[in-house]
């Protein structure tokens, strides 16, 4: 009686063992899934704001028009990207293409004192620094579901029940990338 008894606590044990695991992994890929989320929104504001940004700048410099439609054309790209390196790619490109409407900014004294546009400037900064906080966020996010995923024994239900590894929301590697998108004031 008291080896069944053993025998009956093993596996009520291995169950539990397995269900919490389960539910711990669902958990990990739900706050993953939540925080790719947050950085869409701000994505979205970002893109919102940029046709505005770009309107109050061409007030000024209308000769400058292949900056600006270098800013429409990465800014149609990031909001058409796939996948999650097409995603990066292109969020790349914009920052780049966002730093030549600076450049342009700052040849324009009466520009940088128009209060649209600084209020304009202003939502985009906040906008970034929220960009890059979500971005941690999600990297964080997805850090701890692939460490779930790839450690043992996690990773015997992580295989049985097809989870997979979720990718890092990293810069690619190239100048407009190194370098932050910058807002004077």
């Amino acid at each position: 009686m008291s080896i069944t008894m053993i025998i009956v606590a093993v596996i009520v044990l291995i169950i539990l063992w397995v269900v919490f695991s389960y539910n711990h992994l669902v958990s990990l890929v739900n706050r993953t899934k939540e925080a790719w989320a947050d950085i869409e929104v701000q994505l979205k504001r970002r893109y919102d704001l940029i046709p505005n940004l770009v309107n109050a700048v061409k007030g000024y410099a209308t000769h400058e028009s292949t900056a600006f439609e270098k800013v429409s054309e990465a800014r149609s790209a990031a909001m058409g990207a796939g996948s999650l390196a097409d995603k990066a790619v292109a969020e790349n490109n914009l920052a780049g293409a966002l730093k030549s409407v600076f450049a342009i900014a700052e040849a324009y004294p009466d520009l940088k004192a128009n209060q649209n546009f600084l209020q304009l400037q202003g939502e985009l900064s906040d906008t970034e620094n929220k960009i890059q906080s979500a971005r941690r966020f999600y990297n964080g996010n997805v850090r701890d579901l692939n460490i779930s995923i790839e450690s043992f024994p996690g990773n015997v239900i992580a295989n049985s029940f097809g989870f997979k590894k979720m990718d890092l929301f990293e810069l690619a590697d190239t100048d407009a990338a190194q370098q932050p998108v910058e807002v004077k004031f």
